[in-house]
Formats: structure tokens, C-alpha cells, sequence
């Protein structure tokens, strides 16, 4: 089974089982501190040739998406985009790793491809990495731990060896929900064959022969340059969502709330929210679709019925916990005592009532 988040290790909580606070936190909190303590690193010259490669082939795919390709191919991208983006934050995140709301099979068949056209490894393992993330943030056992800074963060920890301590807690981990999944565990078996074709085969060969693109257009721009497009929008959540922004739910956790990271990754900046209450299947107090695509994915086969039992957290809880451990940039409402007095003074105000009529 898993370790309980009592442990004096755990810096985290995965679901609201580890919570020992009413308001989902721990009794005692440790403040992941920056540590400058010198890590022997190994790397991996095959991932830096990889990741090198891919990251030129993104701007040659740019390039082409710019001024060669055809439209349909630029559109053919982006669907893409959201279809691999979604199976790693709908599914992946959100009902794999956090367990924040259950999914019928059609949706699980669905979101598992989807996942395997991201091409971030099979769902079992990047849940594994995700919950040791949780339980273990930023510490050693952090497999991409912010403390190390943004190059680390974002894709560093993908160039070298994991450090020892992420094998160790991993191992630690109950699994047993994803590997019993039938889908998950056809996936995995078989990654190595489904995965060159969901991510690049197919997305090469749909533009060639639906509308007559060529290869190099096809490749470059609906395989490479879309890939590392959700490549990086999901490292973003690793690295500038843990450094920069506002922490109104805790301050003493790096996760914060950054809206940039948020539009990229289809809703997951939201980050400080997320690390305090991450059994919330909007991963955010708002339910604003325009920052938050995943919610809206979510909710509309919640209203299909293929996804149900939806967690959220009560307004009580969120204000017990922002009033404990909020950095104070937390508003409620209009009128709240902390809004800002220019967004009070700049704000519009349309169809107001005549005074002098009633």
C-alpha cells in the first residue's frame, strides 16, 4: 500500500485520504527548502540527442507551419494539440493519478489514446511519477524538483538519471488501481507499437492522403513540431508553475497559481490550488472554461454520462484553508477587504439602476 502522508517524509498529499486537516492539509508542514547541496548526475546522452533533435525539428515545423503547409494541416495540429493535451490532463492527471473522477470505459478507451498520441510514456508510469511528485514535492524523491531550478525542472530531469531516492519512493507506491485497468495495461504492453503510430505514423500519413500534403509539411508540423508543442506545455506545469506566481491557498509550498502556464496546458497552472486540494477534478477553485479546457472536456462527458462521481471542494473548505495558510491574494467576491482598490476603480459596471427613477 501506499505510504501514508503522515510519514515525516511526505511534504504532500496525493487524495483526500492523506489529508489530516479538515481543510486537506498536514499537521505538520514541511517547507520545501532550496538546497544547494552538490548531486552526482548522470546523464543520458541518448535523451539529450533526442530531445536536441526534436526541439530544431519544432522550429523547422514552425517555419513550414508558417509559410508551406496547408490550412487544414495547421487545423489538423491543433486538434491534435488537444487531443494529446487532454489525455495527459484528463486523463493521465486528473483520473489516473489523482482518481478525481471515475470514467466509464468508452472514456477510458478514448482518453488512452489520446495519451498515447502525447507521447509521454504509458499512463501507469506517468501516474507513478506523478503521485511520488505529490506525496514527495520538492524534495530529492521529486522526480523534476523545482528546487533545482527551471532548466531541471522543465526538461533536465528527463537528460539524466533519476536520482535514486524518486526509484526508491516509487517502488513504495500501491499501483494496484492503474495495472488492474485492462486499458491501461494493453496500453503498456504494447506501447512501443502504439505509440509511433498514434504520435508520429498516422498524424503524418492523415495529411497526406486526406488533403494532399506532403510529407515534410505533415511530419514537421503535425507530428514533430505539435509534440513538442504539448511536450513543453506540460513541463511548464513542472517548472514555471512551481516558481513563479501567487500562492493564495498556501504559501509555504512553492506550486503557484500562474494563468500563462494555465491557457498553455489547458487548464493546469493553477497549481498552488492543485497541490493544496489535488482530489478537485477542475484542479482550480473556478470553473472558467476559457482557463481551464480540461474542466470543460470533463464536464461535458459528465454531462453524456461517460464520466461521474465528479470530486470538488466546498467554498468552507477552500476559505478555512485560505484564511490558515493564503498568502492574502485571495478574493471572494466583489466587496471582498483585499480586492485591489484599482480593479475596483477600473472596473465596468453596465445596466446599473436609476436612482432618481425609484
Amino acid at each position: 500500500m501506499a505510504p501514508n502522508a503522515t510519514t515525516s517524509e511526505c511534504t504532500g498529499v496525493l487524495d483526500e485520504h492523506d489529508a489530516e486537516t479538515i481543510d486537506g492539509g498536514l499537521t505538520n508542514t514541511k517547507v520545501p527548502i532550496k538546497e544547494n547541496k552538490k548531486r552526482k548526475v548522470s546523464l543520458v546522452w541518448r535523451s539529450i540527442i533526442i530531445f536536441t533533435y526534436t526541439h530544431i525539428a519544432a522550429v523547422y515545423g514552425l517555419w513550414l507551419m508558417l509559410t508551406a503547409a496547408k490550412f487544414y494541416t495547421f487545423t489538423f495540429a491543433i486538434a491534435l494539440y488537444l487531443a494529446s493535451g487532454w489525455g495527459i490532463t484528463a486523463g493521465a492527471h486528473r483520473l489516473w493519478a489523482h482518481r478525481s473522477y471515475k470514467a466509464k470505459l468508452p472514456l477510458r478507451v478514448l482518453l488512452t489514446v489520446f495519451n498515447t498520441i502525447a507521447f509521454q510514456d504509458s499512463v501507469i508510469q506517468w501516474a507513478r511519477d506523478h503521485r511520488v511528485h505529490h506525496k514527495y514535492s520538492e524534495t530529492d524523491a521529486d522526480p523534476h524538483n523545482a528546487t533545482r531550478g527551471f532548466f531541471f525542472s522543465h526538461i533536465g530531469w528527463l537528460l539524466c538519471r533519476k536520482h535514486p531516492d524518486v526509484i526508491e519512493k516509487g517502488k513504495g507506491l500501491d499501483l494496484s488501481d492503474l495495472t488492474s485497468d485492462p486499458v491501461l495495461a494493453f496500453q503498456k504492453k504494447h506501447y512501443l507499437i502504439l505509440m509511433p503510430l498514434a504520435c508520429f505514423i498516422l498524424p503524418t500519413i492523415i495529411p497526406m492522403y486526406c488533403w494532399n500534403e506532403t510529407f515534410w509539411n505533415a511530419f514537421f508540423v503535425a507530428a514533430m513540431f505539435r509534440w513538442t508543442i504539448v511536450l513543453n506545455a506540460t513541463w511548464l506545469v513542472n517548472s514555471a508553475a512551481h516558481l513563479w506566481g501567487s500562492r493564495p491557498y498556501d504559501v509555504n509550498i512553492n506550486p503557484s497559481e500562474n494563468p500563462t502556464v494555465a491557457v498553455w496546458a489547458l487548464g493546469e497552472g493553477w497549481h498552488n490550488y492543485h497541490h493544496v486540494f489535488p482530489w478537485d477534478y477542475k484542479a482550480a477553485e473556478l470553473g472558467n472554461y476559457g482557463m481551464n479546457f480540461t474542466t470543460a472536456f470533463i464536464d461535458f462527458f459528465a454531462k453524456i454520462g461517460w464520466a461521474y462521481d465528479l470530486k470538488s471542494v466546498s467554498n468552507e473548505i477552500i476559505r478555512t484553508r485560505v484564511q490558515r495558510t493564503g498568502d492574502g491574494s485571495h478574493t471572494w467576491g466583489w466587496g471582498d477587504k483585499d480586492q485591489d482598490e484599482v480593479e475596483i476603480k477600473h472596473a465596468t459596471i453596465t445596466h446599473q439602476m436609476n436612482n432618481k427613477s425609484h
